[in-house]
């Protein structure tokens, strides 16, 4: 039996949840099942999408939540900037490059969707909205961290070794 959620995959990644080995394995997962996972655009909210009873159970009946619709297997270009955060930080750029090449072939053409429908991510998603901002800001983000990896310092946490932080306080600010 086999569950997907990215963004607990991812942020777990990021913020050193994941050990080494759990973030290596997860990458692992999505170089192997590509084209469940990924598809023609990245990236599966949930895999694979609930169907029938859990269906019922789950979303309540929500006709938003069909199957491989929205937040049952939707899949959200907003996560592009995360799993190529969870790529740098993993040492697998390659993967994030993959995923943003497919994302450029379509958004801008789409007109930056919400969400996309389809077992593999083909159709812009039947109630998505268009000009989304999360989803222009997740494919910036994306190629700012693939460009740049120093950036991922400001979003991920490695505990092994002491942050500064990126944003000081005001002079003003007290307690």
């Amino acid at each position: 039996d086999f569950r997907w959620f990215a963004l607990g995959n991812c942020i777990a990644i990021l913020s050193s949840l994941a050990t080494p080995e759990q973030a290596s394995a997860i990458m692992d997962l999505i170089e192997a099942r590509w084209d469940e996972l990924v598809a023609e655009m990245p990236l599966k909210i949930s895999y694979p999408a609930l169907e029938n009873h859990e269906w019922r159970l789950i979303t309540g009946c929500d006709p938003k939540n069909t199957r491989w619709s929205y937040h049952n297997g939707g899949s959200w270009p907003v996560l592009l900037w995360l799993l190529t955060a969870a790529c740098i930080k993993t040492g697998r750029p390659q993967i994030a490059r993959r995923a943003i090449d497919l994302a450029e072939s379509r958004l801008s053409k789409d007109v930056w969707p919400e969400y996309y429908d389809g077992k593999v991510g083909r159709y812009i998603g039947k109630q998505a909205r268009k000009y989304q901002t999360w989803s222009i800001a997740g494919y910036l983000v994306a190629k700012m961290l693939l460009e740049d990896p120093s950036h991922l310092g400001m979003i991920a946490l490695e505990e092994d070794k002491q942050m500064k932080p990126v944003i000081k306080r005001s002079a003003s600010w007290t307690c």
